[in-house]
């Protein structure tokens, strides 16, 4: 997910998709511990995707308690 798809979410959709990529991530682990993974950058995708989305939603925060 690009930032600039990040950015129009509202943050009720922000902290959804922060939950449903969360459990992407414990069940792509999990697969990998099993057996490896077709592609093993998806697990790096994943966490990325939640540092995305948790800094927008952080910045959000911020600039609402500096209003």
């Amino acid at each position: 997910m690009k930032q600039k798809d990040i950015i129009l979410l509202s943050d009720q959709e922000l902290s959804e998709k922060i939950e449903v990529e969360k459990n992407k991530l414990i069940k792509l682990k999990l697969q990998h511990a099993v057996s490896p993974i077709e592609n093993p950058m998806e697990i790096r995708n994943s966490r990325k995707t939640i540092a995305r989305l948790l800094t927008e939603l952080n910045k959000r925060k911020s600039k609402s308690i500096n209003k």
